[in-house]
């Protein structure tokens, strides 16, 4: 009976080890709050560009990966790359990904908070604008998807995101992507935060939200970033 009885308070326990380490991997379950490293694949992020003319299309030189962190950073800790030669003075290089398991047409208050890899320094110089002080980091979250539009010849997004430095309907800003003043280029792990201005967004009819986490350039020339984490929580 002893014997039983460990054997059964061992599986309990171990279930219920289990069952809390499922818990606590936020990253897996539908909804929100909402968490990734991208250590076992990109999660369902999608990468793209927008806000320039069709005849810069290849110019652009976007490309996106899911790779690990550039020296001297620990490189077996992967990121999602994002990379583009900014030909328009106004390119936008954004992740989006939808959540679901939310209310329908509800309204959520949101906090991003966003780890990622740069080199530049803050105050830079470059053409157009700065490097690191010009590079601007947003997040933001909608009920529709965003989605790369062409309209008179000009690749721009379907939702409010604002302009370069500013607050759009579906989008705010968060920071630059500058390490600071003076720094030599080496990258750098750097943390952008809207928890002192939450941000809010409304679910669709299905329950569901897309999230929006880019980069709005006002510097004229190339930008390799890597995103090592995204984190998303109800305020």
């Amino acid at each position: 009976m002893k014997s039983t009885l460990m054997v059964m308070t061992v599986l309990t326990g171990s279930l219920l080890t289990l069952s809390a380490c499922k818990d606590n991997d936020i990253s897996s379950q539908p909804g929100l709050p909402y968490q990734s490293n991208f250590q076992q694949g990109q999660d369902g992020w999608i990468a793209d560009i927008s806000d320039y003319g069709v005849a810069q299309d290849t110019s652009m030189r976007f490309k996106s990966a899911r790779t690990g962190l550039p020296a001297p950073l620990d490189t077996t800790r992967q990121s999602l790359m994002l990379e583009s030669m900014n030909r328009s003075d106004d390119a936008f290089m954004f992740l989006k990904k939808k959540v679901t398991g939310l209310q329908p047409n509800k309204d959520y208050s949101l906090v991003f908070d966003i780890e990622l890899a740069s080199k530049y320094s803050t105050n830079s110089m470059g053409i157009g604008g700065s490097p690191g002080g010009s590079v601007w980091v947003k997040a933001g979250a909608t009920g529709v998807e965003p989605m790369k539009e062409k309209q008179n010849e000009f690749y721009s997004l379907n939702i409010d995101k604002g302009t370069q430095n500013n607050d759009g309907k579906d989008a705010i800003l968060l920071g630059n992507v500058g390490i600071g003043d003076d720094q030599p280029e080496t990258y750098k792990l750097i943390t952008r935060s809207n928890a002192e201005k939450p941000f809010t967004a409304r679910s669709n009819d299905k329950g569901e939200l897309w999230l929006l986490v880019g980069t709005d350039s006002g510097f004229e020339g190339l930008t390799t970033l890597y995103y090592s984490q995204i984190k998303v929580t109800i305020n």
